[in-house]
């Protein structure tokens, strides 16, 4: 048996904060070291934080991490693990995207990012070089480039999150070079299903290349960005660490190298290939052998299986929840961290405020809000912990004539449920004045219109929620959601108003399910009131969202389709009645065209709302995931209709 132990470490780190992170690192190596840790793994630009943005042009920001890493390395000289990390690195003209390799006091070398991401939230080619096979350069006395490193125990690689996504990445020519262990640095963030696929992709990689690969992942959240940890060890296609995600810390596992190696003899297709390799002259990745000492590994025990399992047997799945309730369980996770994080590293927030209108946009936002404070209160329990979010958690009810008994209950039950501060605040003189002002300032030439009166309610709720905070040094959290983002139902300087947005890229359908999840977690009695209430703004007598835009199902529907899948309204018509065979085809197709000429008019909106937690692949934040022009037309999809033979054109009404 060849027994190591690797160690990996997910890591909240702040964008700028190179002290604080390194400092954090620091601890963590330390106590890796103490618990024998062989090989320990940290998460991609962990010294400087991810994303760096246009930040990384400031050379005093790359040098500093540099600095830092070398105090990394003086701090921990006395140690005998072998630690892996990411910074940036300068050379030049080249800035890359490095993970770096320190042994007992020494940065060995840097290896850089070859597979440089520009899609979704993603524009590292902007300021990154790609890292090339067989790269060899100089980094002010540090080897930066393509080599793999065997110490005591093993051969190991580096490589940066992207490279391991491609299955042309180079993971295969460093184990056809000899690797045994590929460590992947990574910051990657959290979206729907991305832990299942992780860890399938994963799996995939570590059989095809007969390797053990571990994977860091960042936890935290940076701007609207929540990296979720959760790192991975996977040997030769068998799990063998799933860390635990959401917090910041490491998990250790021990894994036999020999086992790899009895691996890639057996496997006659890898051989293959390997052959191919060497028969086509492909250059073998250099090795460079590093003398020292690692940690001491004749005490690590065999990985035997969990308890309750054999050889033979999986591991028992330990969640008692649905697929589907994890999710929506994750999702939440997500979204408090992000604003946890958001409110803690910028630093000039001592409370957070929501106008909570008893609605379920606004409860969903307060639960996230309310996990938030739990979670920059990890200590606090009980009594203790209710009082600090009393402290902490201000919400406020604003009534007018068209606001219910129903949801003005249901707001004050849930402000009380989780302990918040509720205070009622009419709006209805307000309304008035401002309705009779907009009437003199039309001057005889026009009269106040319907959509003027609601937009006015909103607007003084957005004003004096953002009186309310710059006074009190309070984070205001905006609490739209996505789909009626998506087609401008929200009012700019109103309800779009807010310094973070806590759902914006949240479906309706999700915010439901959602609500109806923490509303059975929980059993808040303000959850069950607030889903008893008929979903509308109140902004006009009985007041639906439904009735206005489309079933909600329909428009998440549409939203999907376009957003996402990017089909034109013939081929959302299309694909509608077999998703509700129940609806009127007709009744579809006008849904669609709705949905299109609201969604392309309502982008000038959304590009000014707050930035937003990101928990899907779709997002509307300009500058993360959907890129769209503020100034547009569809003129394009009259052109498609139009078309000999397209499918369903004939119906299209323009």
């Amino acid at each position: 048996m060849r027994l190591i132990k690797i160690g990996i470490a997910s890591v909240n780190s702040t964008v700028g904060a190179v002290r604080a992170n390194t400092d954090r690192c620091i601890a963590l190596a330390r106590t890796m070291a103490a618990d024998d840790v062989t090989l320990a793994v940290f998460p991609e630009q962990v010294i400087g934080g991810y994303p760096t943005e246009d930040l990384i042009q400031w050379h005093g920001f790359v040098d500093s991490q540099r600095r830092e890493l070398e105090r990394f390395a003086a701090e921990t000289a006395g140690l005998l693990t072998v630690f892996t990390l990411g910074l940036t690195v300068g050379i030049g003209g080249d800035l890359f995207n490095c993970a770096a390799l320190v042994h007992r006091g020494r940065v060995v070398g840097f290896t850089p990012k070859e597979k440089l991401p520009t899609y979704n939230i993603f524009y590292e080619a902007r300021t990154f070089s790609r890292g090339t096979p067989y790269l060899e350069l100089d980094a002010d006395g540090v080897f930066c480039g393509d080599r793999l490193y065997t110490f005591d125990f093993g051969t190991i690689g580096l490589e940066i999150c992207e490279d391991v996504w491609s299955p042309d990445g180079p993971m295969r020519r460093r184990c056809y070079s000899g690797a045994e262990v590929i460590c992947n640095l990574s910051a990657s963030p959290f979206r729907a299903g991305v832990q299942s696929t992780r860890r399938e992709m994963i799996a995939t990689r570590a059989a095809d290349n007969q390797c053990t690969v571990a994977y860091a992942n960042m936890v935290g959240g940076n701007d609207g960005l929540v990296f979720d940890g959760g790192g991975l060890v996977n040997q030769n296609g068998r799990p063998m660490l799933e860390a635990p995600r959401f917090v910041q810390g490491y998990a250790a596992t021990v894994v036999d190298l020999d086992r790899t190696t009895r691996g890639r003899r057996e496997a006659s297709t890898w051989r293959s290939d390997l052959e191919e390799f060497r028969r086509t002259g492909q250059r073998a990745v250099p090795t460079v052998r590093e003398a020292g000492a690692t940690a001491e590994r004749t005490h690590l025990a065999y990985p035997a299986p969990p308890p309750g399992t054999t050889f033979f047997l999986p591991t028992a799945s330990i969640s008692k929840a649905s697929p589907r309730d994890d999710l929506l369980d994750e999702f939440f996770e997500a979204a408090a961290l992000g604003v946890a994080d958001y409110y803690r590293k910028i630093g000039a927030f001592r409370s957070i405020g929501i106008a909570l209108s008893g609605g379920r946009d606004s409860a969903l936002s307060v639960m996230v809000a309310w996990r938030a404070l739990c979670i920059l209160a990890p200590d606090l329990e009980g009594d203790a912990l209710r009082e600090e979010i009393g402290r902490k958690l201000q919400t406020f009810y604003m009534p007018t004539r068209y606001s219910s008994d129903a949801t003005k209950g249901a707001a004050a039950q849930l402000a009380r449920d989780i302990g918040a501060q509720f205070a009622i605040e009419p709006i209805e003189e307000a309304f008035e004045r401002e309705v009779q002002a907009a009437t003199s300032m039309l001057g005889g030439k026009g009269e106040v219109t319907e959509i003027t009166r609601q937009n006015v309610q909103a607007r003084i709720r957005g004003t004096r929620m953002w009186n309310w905070s710059n006074s009190s040094s309070a984070l205001f959290l905006q609490t739209g959601n996505m789909s009626e983002k998506a087609l401008g139902y929200t009012t700019v300087g109103g309800d779009l108003e807010g310094a973070f947005s806590v759902i914006a890229n949240l479906p309706k359908t999700v915010v439901i399910a959602l609500l109806e999840r923490l509303a059975h977690r929980f059993g808040f009695e303000g959850l069950r009131q607030t889903l008893g209430t008929m979903a509308g703004p109140e902004l006009a007598e009985n007041q639906s969202g439904e009735a206005e835009l489309m079933p909600y199902e329909v428009l998440d529907a549409c939203l999907y389709l376009y957003g996402a899948e990017k089909l034109t309204t013939d081929e959302i018509s299309t694909a509608l009645p077999s998703l509700f065979p129940e609806r009127d085809p007709d009744a579809l197709r006008a849904w669609a065209e709705k949905f299109v000429t609201l969604f392309s008019r309502a982008i000038f909106k959304w590009v000014q709302a707050p930035l937003a937690v990101h928990l899907g692949t779709l997002d509307l934040d300009r500058e993360r995931a959907l890129q769209l022009p503020v100034v547009q037309r569809t003129e394009w999809e009259a052109s498609l209709s139009a078309a000999p033979g397209r499918l369903g054109s004939e119906h299209v009404k323009r």
